[in-house]
């Protein structure tokens, strides 16, 4: 898997998680995080369809309210309902 974040890395312009897996949520975070330490000033964003991370956002959301996460860290990761 590592082999397969460098690649993703290196070659994306930004990074757009389609509903998934434990994989998807690892690179989801792995990511974000890296985003977080300023390696990266890509955009990372969660195609959203039929509200598929909804729970996944609003756990983040209470990890702002539970001062376990920075709300500038929280935006790190948009979400879109649709590609467009």
């Amino acid at each position: 898997m590592f082999d397969r974040m460098n690649a993703m890395f290196n070659h994306a312009d930004a990074f757009i998680a389609l509903p998934g897996g434990l994989g998807i949520l690892k690179e989801i975070f792995h990511i974000s995080s890296w985003a977080q330490l300023h390696i990266h000033h890509k955009p990372i964003c969660l195609l959203n369809i039929n509200g598929f991370y909804d729970n996944l956002l609003s756990l983040l959301d209470q990890v702002v309210e539970q001062k376990f996460l920075t709300s500038s860290a929280r935006q790190i990761i948009i979400s879109a309902a649709i590609a467009e």
